[in-house]
């Protein structure tokens, strides 16, 4: 395996539906009553779940120390509601073609999630055995460029022998601050234009065009 493709999860692997959305903030409106909490995730210091949890608690009054509290709590809300069938993990369109046409190269993620939520939701999915080998996650992490970073250097490979798919601009910056090729993700066109604006090369509107794209990148 000289090659590998590394994915960011939601956008690209899965649709972040709301109510999977709403059970994150669940977490908080259960422990602590606290509700309203902005659902836009640029709007935090650092695009990474566990930074997120780090900063409402502080903007909150509440102690550093209760984020293990708030991660387990969010952990058993997705895990319960998955296994209910309250939540449902979405793959977007094309996900399991694209991750069998891939042969012999080499799969991984690296997302601003939790692994261990990212790890539940595509298990719902039937998609965590190909990526599990070379999974990162939020755990441990900062930006998006330095969980990247992780994940390339678990690979040992070089990077022109690289491809991370990512659909938001902290991918974009993550792929090129680490020199390996990146194709931006959308089905959105406008996501796309915002994409190609901030420095993305190759764009893929579905996971046709990502196969196309992953296939002359690493001819």
């Amino acid at each position: 395996m000289d090659s590998a493709v590394i994915f960011d999860v939601d956008g690209v692997l899965l649709d972040l539906t709301p109510p999977e959305e709403d059970a994150f903030f669940l977490a908080f409106a259960r422990r602590y009553g606290l509700t309203g909490l902005s659902r836009d995730w640029d709007s935090y210091r650092v695009r990474n779940d566990e930074h997120i949890i780090a900063e409402i608690l502080s903007r909150h009054g509440l102690p550093a120390d209760e984020r293990d509290a708030v991660i387990a709590d969010y952990l058993a809300i997705l895990s319960d509601g998955l296994g209910s069938g309250a939540l449902r993990a979405k793959a977007i369109a094309g996900t399991a073609q694209l991750i069998g046409n891939l042969g012999r190269a080499r799969l991984g993620i690296a997302t601003a999630n939790l692994l261990a939520a990212a790890q539940l939701r595509l298990q719902a999915a039937d998609l965590w055995q190909p990526v599990q080998a070379l999974a990162f996650g939020a755990e441990g992490s900062g930006h998006k460029r330095e969980t990247v970073a992780r994940a390339i250097a678990k690979t040992g490979l070089p990077r022109n022998r690289i491809v991370y798919i990512g659909d938001n601009l902290n991918d974009v910056d993550a792929g090129l601050s680490n020199r390996v090729h990146f194709i931006g993700f959308s089905e959105d066109a406008g996501r796309r234009e915002r994409l190609s604006a901030a420095g993305a090369v190759h764009l893929a509107a579905n996971h046709r065009e990502t196969q196309r794209l992953i296939s002359g990148l690493l001819a």
